[in-house]
């Protein structure tokens, strides 16, 4: 079982399971972020941080049957650091995708986000630690650019999860950001609070979902 503080993450560094080595991932990080290599990390993929890691849920995974749900759960159940899923939603695995993501948000509460590859994940990856060090940087209050270049950064992948509410294109979800700001306060407003945003039609379908 994973439990936190099983694995001491070093400043600026990633440590990423020994499984991954050679892979496109690894290849895509290797420059942007300190990338160390170890067995026995078991069900995790990535540690980010010493409370943070990313489970990686590729395309032959989601198609090969529940196996991957089964490693979401252990983790779940065994450890408290905060997992975030990296899930591949392609063409092939698209159909899988909205189950996938009410099991892993509303069922698990985890964060979940859609990547159309490794190359794509391995640059989300660099992002979310180029956050954790500015957060973590004693001079983060200091220095503005660091604050704002990190809600810059989280905001794609953001966008796109809101996106994926039935009723909510770009420009839907653009104002439900501009108005609510983070997918935590979307999920928790009411439904009147969404219809000022997107009308009452819409806002039915996003309170539902």
């Amino acid at each position: 079982p994973v439990t936190a503080g099983s694995v001491i993450v070093p400043f600026g560094h990633v440590i990423g399971n020994e499984k991954w080595r050679g892979s496109e991932i690894a290849q895509r990080l290797q420059g942007k972020v300190r990338l160390i290599f170890e067995d026995g990390l078991g069900l995790v993929d990535f540690h980010l941080s010493n409370r943070t890691c990313i489970l990686y849920v590729s395309e032959a995974d989601l198609v090969a049957g529940d196996e991957y749900k089964r490693r979401l759960v252990r983790f779940r159940n065994a450890s408290s650091l905060g997992g975030i899923v990296i899930i591949e939603k392609t063409q092939i695995s698209d159909q899988y995708f909205l189950p996938v993501q009410k099991f892993v948000v509303l069922e698990l509460g985890m964060v979940l986000l859609p990547v159309a590859n490794q190359g794509e994940a391995a640059q989300l990856i660099t992002q979310l630690v180029s956050c954790y060090v500015g957060e973590q940087s004693k001079d983060r209050n200091s220095n503005p650019f660091l604050r704002k270049q990190c809600s810059q950064l989280a905001e794609p992948s953001v966008f796109r999860t809101v996106q994926q509410i039935p009723g909510v294109g770009k420009t839907k979800a653009l104002l439900l950001l501009q108005q609510f700001g983070s997918i935590h306060r979307l999920c928790n407003a009411s439904v009147k609070e969404l219809e000022l945003v997107v009308g009452q039609t819409v806002a039915q379908q996003i309170y539902a979902f």
